[in-house]
């Protein structure tokens, strides 16, 4: 490494209130020489040359291997049966990989394993200094995002973040915050100044604790805006790392609530929802007490299949319905399940429906997916069966992994049609008498009620899978509590409310039909500690090995129990004229809200 480029380093950077930031630099103690003789100095050729020439073989050998490869499984060749050329190619292979593993250094493998000390503060290499020169902002933001912030005036510590945030539990204070170390204090500066990226510094201080208190102190700092709401202690940032939030500052905090339980086919559940919505639990625990003094809610699971649906694009509407054609041809279909099969051990393709659109081609791939929502699972998939066809169909230009037709979080017909995840219909007959006494309505008005407001009402709006009264108040609180894809709320709401007198009208028939509920029991959020309990509170925390999915139809099953607990509930309150009434009651804050200001 060039040492008049490592001198430019050992130069001061100034941090917050133009103060000079020390940054500690190690270095090898051959780089203080500069006249010592370097490695590439034996190299025959230059080493920008010697570096092109090993680049451009290990890719060439890597993609003459593939190919290779791709081609004897289309011949069903043996793979280890070699011939001279292929020979020379592995051992090509395998000495163009040794000199690059030697150009990039053991070191560079290692940072990938394992996390640096605490302490070291060094400029890592030559590639990172120009990052942080070209990115020197003002303000801590995303690797991925072009934050074009003008310059500001360094701002003072606020004193309110500085000073331990005390909280008194049984006369006792507790400090949930105390003042940033020296050290600390030198990380925040760095921040602030744009010589230190905020989102490296989980990866500089192997303590993902540390670094969310690091970087939230630098964002008072910038913003002048105090986080003192904000909780930060308490929580495992090491369980996000990686899967599911980049550069954390704290967490929000959700109120959870028990509704229930509900008696679902034969079994007893007892239905947690995350929401800050008032009297949005004790409406659906009503409906639920309803639901179960009429003996209860059966359900069905109609279909379990998650779908992705990429886009390509040819050079005329000819060659893509030839495609088209080969998709849905059903002496194909063993072959593309075997491709796409190999991505997963669960992940089963189901079925291809495509569509075109002038010389575009859309395909819908629908498969199981386990226990798992299992978005990433399909999408393996996919991309094994793109990357067959396009030997066959060398013409063939893949837009996109995704082209909407999935469709995946955005209301969409084909979601309404033919489903998305897991299609539940859940229903109960629930007597005349719980009806008066319970739900304080009668069973003529739901009917009529029902009638003019979820199905005519919704149909006058142009809903689309709207045809109910508030299933996704529900659906969202649920999918909080349980770790699920908030955003997938939109289509797992779509859901019809169908009402009906039955017993010469003395008794109410009420079903709930859900065509694309999309849920998982393990991966993204389910993992976390909180979620993981109310996943554990309803039987169907992680995979279940002994039925794979078992636990995902589950939690579809009871998602839909509890928007058809919610229905009912809500739907009597607006019959009997008690919405407005029970939520003034239960959804009115008693604090002065005039004398809340931004600090």
């Amino acid at each position: 490494m060039d040492v008049r480029r490592r001198s430019a380093m050992e130069q001061p950077t100034k941090g917050a209130g133009g103060r000079p930031v020390k940054m500690k630099v190690k270095m090898d103690h051959h780089h203080h020489q500069n006249d010592a003789a370097k490695a590439s100095d034996a190299l025959p050729l230059p080493m920008y040359l010697t570096n092109a020439v090993f680049f451009t073989l290990f890719f060439s050998v890597v993609y003459f291997l593939l190919t290779r490869w791709r081609e004897k499984i289309r011949t069903s060749t043996p793979l280890h049966m070699v011939n001279l050329s292929e020979i020379v190619a592995i051992l090509a292979f395998v000495a163009s990989f040794i000199y690059l593993l030697g150009f990039f250094g053991i070191d560079f493998v290692q940072s990938l394993i394992l996390r640096p000390s605490q302490d070291v503060w060094a400029a890592e290499d030559d590639e990172e200094d120009i990052i942080l020169k070209e990115d020197a902002r003002k303000v801590p933001c995303g690797q991925a995002l072009d934050c074009s912030i003008p310059k500001i005036a360094p701002i003072a510590p606020l004193k309110p973040a500085l000073k331990p945030a005390l909280k008194v539990f049984d006369k006792e204070v507790v400090s949930e915050t105390s003042p940033p170390t020296a050290e600390d204090e030198e990380i925040i500066n760095a921040v602030v100044a744009g010589t230190i990226p905020s989102y490296s510094l989980e990866t500089k201080l192997g303590d993902c604790k540390r670094a969310a208190s690091i970087r939230r102190e630098a964002l008072q700092r910038v913003t002048g805006k105090s986080l003192e709401g904000l909780p930060l202690e308490g929580f495992d940032y090491e369980s996000i790392l990686g899967q599911c939030c980049e550069m954390p500052v704290g967490y929000v905090t959700i109120p959870v609530g028990i509704a229930g339980p509900v008696m679902l086919d034969g079994r007893e559940f007892s239905i947690p929802m995350a929401t800050t919505e008032g009297c949005l639990v004790a409406s659906t625990n009503r409906g639920c007490k309803a639901i179960n003094l009429s003996g209860g809610a059966a359900s069905v699971l109609l279909k379990d299949g998650m779908t992705r649906a990429p886009v390509v694009r040819f050079n005329s509407a000819k060659r893509a319905a030839e495609l088209k054609f080969f998709m849905e041809d059903p002496e194909n279909a063993d072959t593309i399940a075997t491709l796409f099969n190999k991505s997963s051990r669960f992940g089963r393709l189901q079925s291809v429906k495509c569509a075109v659109a002038g010389k575009n081609l859309y395909m819908r791939f629908c498969c199981s997916t386990g226990d798992a929502m299992g978005m990433n699972m399909v999408s393996k998939g996919v991309q094994n069966v793109l990357d067959f066809l396009q030997s066959d169909f060398p013409d063939m230009d893949v837009i996109g992994i995704s082209g909407n037709y999935c469709s995946d979080k955005k209301p969409a017909a084909v979601n309404w049609i033919e489903g998305r995840g897991k299609s539940v219909v859940c229903e109960a007959v629930i007597k005349g008498d719980i009806v008066t006494k319970v739900l304080k309505t009668k069973v003529a008005a739901l009917v009529e009620l029902n009638m003019l407001k979820n199905l005519t009402g919704s149909a006058i709006a142009g809903a689309l899978g709207g045809f109910n009264a508030h299933a996704s108040n529900i659906v969202s609180a649920v999918y909080l509590a349980t770790g699920q894809d908030p955003a997938q709320n939109i289509e797992s709401s779509h859901c019809i409310t169908m009402m009906e007198a039955i017993n010469d009208g003395k008794d109410l028939h009420v079903s709930v039909t859900m065509p694309s509920i999309e849920v998982g029991t393990v991966g993204g959020g389910t993992q976390l500690a909180s979620q993981s309990a109310c996943l554990n509170l309803l039987g169907v925390k992680g995979a279940n090995r002994e039925a794979p999915g078992a636990n995902a139809r589950q939690l579809a099953s009871v998602v839909a129990a509890s928007v058809l607990a919610g229905e009912l509930s809500l739907m009597s309150a607006i019959a009997a004229g008690q919405l407005v009434r029970s939520h003034m009651k239960y959804n009115r804050s008693s604090k002065d809200v005039s004398t809340m200001v931004s600090a």
